[in-house]
């Protein structure tokens, strides 16, 4: 019996392609080629390899118009992320394509990059690995770089979900008092203490740092605009992890510029790879290129997760176990 064919849009983990090339007739992108950006490519190649899967990833162009495009052949998308914002769930269940992702297995990885960025913002630590490269460093000085312990301050999670606790996790090893803002407030077992709250004012001006945990969408674009931004005390910290487009730029960078905001990290962007070119020349902020889930481990879990959504489908013909539409 003939495996099934599979368009995989990105380089993916040596692990993973070995992987899929073992279980699928899988037509790999071994260079990385960057045309997953392009729906009219995907659906080119698509048209071209007749897959009965597509294998995407985080950023590829699968809006309506490059759905209602492909093949009759293709039966899941099974997307290398948990976010699914790239692609038009609407458009795939009308074509009555399967969507799936990879929960589960980066909210470990994710909620250590947030709890970096958040050291790096409080302890200045961008700027002072600035300092150093640029041979600028003199030496040690009592009041060089001084910046802010998390020890004993606030932390307000927005969403509370897997990341959010895993941070919460992360943060009372630090000492830090936990606060959230969530849809609903979750199970006492799951708060293990953490302070809710069902408003935005009294969770803004409770915390000394906001860390950012929402998914993206028309409902939460640009929810950290000026507004809120003002609601925060002064001096506090901004850390986000979830979807740049949650965030409004200019606001942003308007408070770090006024000294109302400490300091922030991000790791996500609106529009990314593009970075608004406020951010870059700001001290006060720091940058890291989307490296939520980037490590060895994570990623080949979600490369099996990936596999597995697609096994199911078009080998084993079962429901995927991770589909979301």
């Amino acid at each position: 019996m003939a495996k099934p064919t599979v368009l995989v849009t990105r380089r993916l983990p040596e692990g993973v392609q070995d992987k899929l090339a073992a279980t699928f007739d899988a037509r790999l992108n071994p260079e990385d080629a960057a045309w997953s950006g392009d729906g009219a490519e995907i659906v080119r190649r698509a048209a071209e390899a007749g897959p009965a899967g597509i294998l995407c990833a985080a950023g590829d162009a699968l809006n309506a118009r490059t759905i209602a495009a492909l093949p009759d052949s293709v039966r899941i998308i099974a997307t290398f992320s948990v976010g699914t914002d790239h692609i038009d769930l609407p458009a795939a269940q009308a074509r009555g394509i399967a969507v799936a992702n990879t929960p589960d297995v980066l909210s470990f990885a994710t909620a250590e990059i947030a709890f970096t960025l958040m050291l790096m913002a409080a302890r200045r630590a961008g700027e002072g690995e600035r300092l150093v490269r640029a041979g600028a460093w003199t030496g040690w000085a009592p009041t060089q770089l001084m910046g802010t312990t998390l020890e004993g301050k606030t932390l307000g999670i927005l969403g509370f979900g897997r990341i959010g606790r895993e941070l919460a996790q992360m943060a009372r090893g630090m000492r830090m008092a936990i606060h959230y803002r969530n849809r609903s407030r979750v199970a006492p077992e799951l708060e293990e203490g953490a302070i809710y709250h069902d408003n935005d004012d009294s969770f803004l001006g409770a915390i000394d740092v906001l860390s950012m945990h929402i998914p993206g969408g028309a409902e939460t674009r640009r929810w950290l605009d000026a507004t809120r931004i003002a609601r925060l005390k002064r001096g506090a910290i901004v850390v986000n992890t979830g979807r740049g487009t949650t965030v409004d730029d200019d606001a942003l960078i308007a408070a770090l510029r006024s000294g109302h905001l400490a300091a922030a990290g991000l790791d996500v962007y609106d529009g990314e790879p593009r970075v608004h070119p406020g951010y870059l020349v700001l001290e006060n902020i720091a940058l890291l290129p989307h490296l939520g889930s980037a490590t060895v481990e994570t990623r080949q879990a979600m490369g099996d997760r990936c596999i597995e959504n697609l096994a199911a489908l078009l080998i084993e013909g079962r429901e995927p176990p991770f589909r979301v539409a």
